[in-house]
């Protein structure tokens, strides 16, 4: 009777964790989907904004760019402008292996005072 209580406490111990691991797949799968809705951009829509164009204007063609993603994508850019504020992209559709081009746009004095593209390993 001890064995099979043991047993019975193993295969629920198993159960348990299992479905943590599923919860936590589903879980991550989730934000890395959020992430991407977050921070894809069309290159049709990096072409069709240029530099002194309002910044109301670009934002409202602009995905939220907040995600866990903005970190990485800053790293290897050209130097921000100074006193701007940068929002970071990723170029949709680009299928290169190992390596993704990255958007940039900064604001300055309620305009877009820069766009820059990159690529990122």
């Amino acid at each position: 009777m001890a064995q099979r209580k043991g047993c019975l406490i193993g295969c629920g111990v198993a159960l348990v964790v299992g479905i943590a691991v599923a919860v936590a797949l589903v879980f991550g799968i989730g934000k890395i989907v959020d992430a991407a809705g977050k921070t894809v951009l069309e290159p049709e829509v990096y072409a069709s904004v240029k530099a002194g164009d309002p910044e109301d204007a670009v934002r409202a063609k602009l995905p939220s760019g907040e995600s866990f993603l903005k970190e990485a994508l800053k790293e290897g850019g050209p130097v921000q402008p100074a006193d701007s504020v940068c929002s970071w992209y990723i170029a949709g559709g680009d299928t290169a292996a190992g390596e993704e081009t990255v958007y940039r746009f900064c604001f300055k004095d309620g305009k877009l005072a820069e766009k820059a593209s990159y690529r990122m390993k």
